[in-house]
């Protein structure tokens, strides 16, 4: 059954459940990072979606020529710690040899943006988020059974979907994971923009596919499998729902006080003569 379809049967999430703050829900655009050094980078392709739990990252330099040894791609959990008001993440697999962004997040969001604040002061990052309202969906990889071979494995990956944006990641197979270098693009972490069509990804031949959302059925309340060919074998991949919202709002705007708000409007034909939504 198509996943999209299936959505019906969920429960739906209690956002009292959040452990992170409600605006980092969403899909996130890179707009710029900006460094210490004083140069700014607003051309390489950067996205963050954000499920409850989990966190799946992708950065190219091109969307399609950017060297397969530079490609960027990570799924981790997504860590928020309370008294220090820091983000941070236990990535649990990458596309990479090694962890390339070590440092925790100091936020500050405003509008449909979040900065990014490196604790050293290296670099600040301007995130914007892409959805406004509609479906919000995040499922978490944790198990790949191989029918053929009646042997399972475990797994990390996920989907997370915020209305019409769409990510997907799915980990390398632990034999493989041991010589990354002959097989570094079976990690794949995928962007589809609209229509499930994959805009940017880690795996070449995967641009222009569709992101497969078909042939799931529902294992319990908080299980759901799918059924894929995965090498030219029939395989099953099992997933945790991590959340589901059948018609949620994402963060556009923030709050301020009525001060500030009064002086917006009187202001507003200098402040917001050339003011638009950018994304």
């Amino acid at each position: 059954m198509n996943l999209i379809d299936l959505c019906a049967r969920f429960k739906i999430t209690p956002l009292s459940e959040l452990t992170i703050p409600y605006y980092l829900l969403g899909a996130f655009r890179r707009k710029s990072i900006t460094f210490s050094n004083g140069l700014t980078d607003e051309q390489t392709i950067v996205y963050w979606f954000q499920s409850k739990t989990f966190t799946i990252d992708l950065r190219l330099k091109d969307p399609a020529t950017t060297p397969v040894l530079e490609r960027q791609g990570w799924i981790g959990d997504t860590v928020w710690d309370q008294d220090t008001q820091l983000l941070s993440w236990n990535i649990t697999a990458n596309y990479q040899h090694h962890i390339q962004w070590p440092e925790p997040a100091k936020l500050h969001a405003i509008g449909n943006a979040i900065f990014e604040f490196s604790p050293s002061n290296a670099y600040v990052e301007d995130w914007r988020q892409q959805a406004t309202q509609g479906l919000y969906l995040g499922l978490r990889l944790f198990k790949i059974e191989n029918i053929e071979q009646q042997k399972s494995y475990a797994a990390d990956g996920g989907i997370i979907i915020c209305d019409h944006f769409i990510a997907y990641a799915k980990t390398r197979h632990p034999d493989i994971q041991r010589h990354i270098n002959e097989h570094i693009q079976n990690f794949e972490v995928s962007i589809s923009l609209n229509n499930q069509t994959i805009d940017f990804s880690t795996v070449t031949h995967h641009l222009g596919q569709k992101i497969d959302l078909d042939h799931f059925e529902i294992v319990d309340g908080y299980t759901l499998v799918q059924h894929q060919t995965i090498d030219g074998e029939k395989c099953r991949l099992y997933f945790r729902l991590d959340i589901y919202q059948p018609d949620f709002t994402f963060t556009t705007k923030s709050e301020t006080s009525i001060a500030s708000q009064h002086w917006l409007d009187q202001e507003k034909s200098h402040l917001l003569h050339h003011a638009k939504i950018t994304l």
